[in-house]
């Protein structure tokens, strides 16, 4: 297993054991995330761990290219029950996702230093974000990582039912209107690929995110 140190470097994510771990610690500075995201790289862990660099045999993506939207959200979206908006409102955002219950999860990998670091990304027009509104509340949203050609998506929240749907689904037409090749989910989860997302082995991703 590789330790990092202060120095800005990521061993070859073939390198990665089985389960996709890639390196331990250094440090969530903007200049070492950026590196890691144009590296097929990405951190996740919970609070009282060392900082764990991923990159997963199996990536959850979407292609925005040939996605189809399902008829029960083409009948929310119509239905006009939430605004969608862009980079209005990042911070609170991530707070969502970080403050949000998850059944099953005890805590959350967003420690402060998380938002931190992602808040000064967004400042520098690299992290973006997704609001969805009802009656001028913030009722859901999503975060992530733009790389220009593929989108790195890290974590939705939703107060009420549909809202991170609509903030998804609004997102990925945006890529598509925009020529973007991937959304990458990161790692599978059940309500993911019951959105649409599918796995491609890291290879594959590897190859698109380099084109």
């Amino acid at each position: 297993m590789y330790f990092l140190s202060k120095e800005l470097y990521f061993p070859p994510v073939e390198e990665a054991s089985i389960e996709g771990i890639v390196a331990i610690g250094g440090d969530l500075s903007v200049e070492r995330l950026q590196l890691a995201y144009r590296s097929g790289i990405f951190p996740w862990f919970n609070e009282d761990e060392p900082i764990l660099w991923w990159s997963p045999p199996e990536r959850m993506v979407v292609v925005p290219s040939i996605y189809k939207v399902s008829k029960s959200i083409r009948n929310l979206l119509n239905q006009n029950k939430f605004k969608v908006t862009f980079n209005q409102n990042f911070r609170d955002v991530i707070i969502g996702c970080q403050q949000i219950d998850r059944p099953g999860q005890n805590g959350t990998w967003l420690s402060d230093d998380f938002v931190e670091s992602y808040t000064k990304l967004h400042e520098m027009g690299i992290a973006k974000s997704v609001e969805v509104w009802q009656n001028d509340e913030l009722v859901g949203g999503l975060y992530g990582v733009d790389l220009g050609h593929l989108f790195c998506g890290e974590s939705m929240f939703s107060k009420v039912p549909n809202a991170s749907k609509i903030g998804f689904v609004t997102l990925i037409n945006y890529l598509k209107e925009n020529n973007y090749k991937l959304l990458d989910c990161q790692v599978h989860n059940d309500h993911l690929e019951k959105l649409g997302a599918f796995e491609v082995s890291r290879d594959v991703f590897i190859r698109v995110l380099k084109s």
